[in-house]
């Protein structure tokens, strides 16, 4: 590093050790933005460690107490976000079995989750309901063990259109639909991840439910009009939801059965792209409805504005060592809305639990961790200027963590962001 001077400059370095303190520190952030954006992403450095949905949870009470957030989409199952949705608005269902079936990825595992659950549910109990702060899950049905069935999405979405069309509309029956699908274990077979021979994603049942998502979406859009009308335009966006999810997973499943080198990139971008329409279907539902921005929380990775890059590890056979490149879901959205957009990625300083030792001093967590505090909210216009001022360029981060989803911050990229949440040091245990 060729100067501290950066280190000591605190026009870029907002403390947030306190909840009040990273309530003003976000703030501060956000009047430095060139618009104010209608979907704020909040990255993760890395799964599983619940500092940072704790401290997502503390940004998301701010934003809706203070900056008009009525809204946050978190980086899980689409679908099953509605059951979460129906609860903190409605109280629909009971705390624990929504908690359990409303999240995706083992995120309902988490403390932190049943915090923010618990708060939304208080928050609304006594609003009016277009002040009612909302759910959204914005990831596809993509569990760990595998991409779900065609089966809940497709149905759902044939159930609306038959309640509200003539029959002669809809050419197709749920029982067509339930004996194309056949059993949902054939296309969420875990296996199939390493073997696309498994897949059934290109088999002639598979074809024909793509033709018949495509039919029922062209449907609920050209009769949208009269389906308005005689639902609601919230009963009318759920329905839309259902057929995209339909048509997202059928285009992934295809997908899986690709057996060229480019199955991994494809199933990437397809991912992140189910992702990124989401979010701009969330966006644009916000905005008719005249409600405020929302916060959107998931790793960097899918929320960063660059080119998303994987080395794959040992045990992807012919792959191995290869990068792959695809696009973002925050590149695509931040394509589409421009300064409508605005992402904030977290950096890890040290992390001993999860095998994250201290960074080295030439890196940009190093920098960072030379800050007196623990926390902090910075700015990273202000910070790139100071690095470039002090001509101090930082090294990348070469250590690694016992947590495989951890990626460091890539100091190349640093301009890329609107700004850096970061924590000095994690502790373990359940308080961290």
């Amino acid at each position: 590093m060729a100067a501290d001077a950066p280190v000591r400059d605190d026009a870029w370095a907002f403390p947030g050790e306190s909840v009040a303190d990273l309530g003003a520190a976000i703030t501060r952030l956000l009047r430095s933005l060139p618009a104010r954006p209608r979907l704020l992403g909040l990255g993760e450095a890395m799964h599983g460690e619940e500092t940072l949905p704790r401290l997502r949870n503390e940004a998301f009470r701010h934003l809706v107490e203070h900056e008009g957030y009525r809204s946050i989409a978190l980086e899980s199952d689409c679908l099953t976000g509605l059951i979460v949705d129906a609860y903190v608005t409605e109280g629909v269902g009971e705390f624990d079995d929504v908690v359990r079936r409303g999240f995706s990825h083992g995120s309902g595992e988490l403390e932190s989750s049943r915090e923010l659950v618990r708060w939304m549910r208080e928050h609304n109990r006594d609003r009016p309901a277009s002040d009612r702060v909302r759910f959204f899950g914005f990831d596809g049905p993509f569990e760990m063990t595998g991409p779900d069935s065609p089966r809940r999405a497709l149905t759902a979405l044939h159930g609306y259109l038959a309640a509200h069309v003539e029959i002669d509309l809809l050419p197709y029956t749920v029982g067509t639909i339930d004996h194309l699908v056949g059993s949902d274990d054939r296309w969420s077979d875990p296996a199939v991840t390493m073997d696309p021979s498994l897949s059934v994603g290109l088999s002639a049942d598979a074809g024909e439910l793509r033709l018949i998502a495509d039919d029922l979406l062209a449907l609920l859009t050209a009769e949208s009009p009269r389906l308005i009308r005689a639902t609601s335009r919230e009963d009318w966006w759920r329905a839309d939801l259902h057929g995209r999810t339909a048509t997202g997973l059928l285009r992934y499943h295809a997908a899986m059965a690709d057996t060229s080198e480019a199955r991994m990139v494809r199933l990437m971008g397809l991912r992140d792209a189910m992702m990124a329409e989401n979010l701009l279907a969330i966006a644009e539902r916000e905005r008719r409805a005249r409600r405020g921005p929302t916060l959107v929380h998931a790793h960097n990775r899918h929320l960063q504005r660059d080119e998303s890059l994987w080395l794959l590890p040992q045990g992807w056979g012919p792959l191995e060592g290869r990068t792959l490149r695809w696009w973002s879901a925050g590149a695509v959205v931040g394509a589409r809305l421009g300064d409508e957009y605005a992402f904030v990625a977290s950096a890890l300083g040290a992390a001993p639990h999860q095998g994250l030792d201290a960074p080295k001093p030439d890196t940009l967590e190093g920098i960072l961790s030379a800050l007196p505090g623990n926390r902090y909210v910075v700015d990273s216009a202000g910070l790139a200027g100071a690095l470039g001022a002090a001509g101090t360029e930082p090294a990348p981060r070469i250590g690694t963590s016992a947590n495989h989803s951890y990626f460091p911050l890539d100091p190349g990229q640093l301009r890329e962001t609107d700004g850096l949440l970061f924590v000095k040091h994690v502790a373990s245990g359940p308080d961290s």
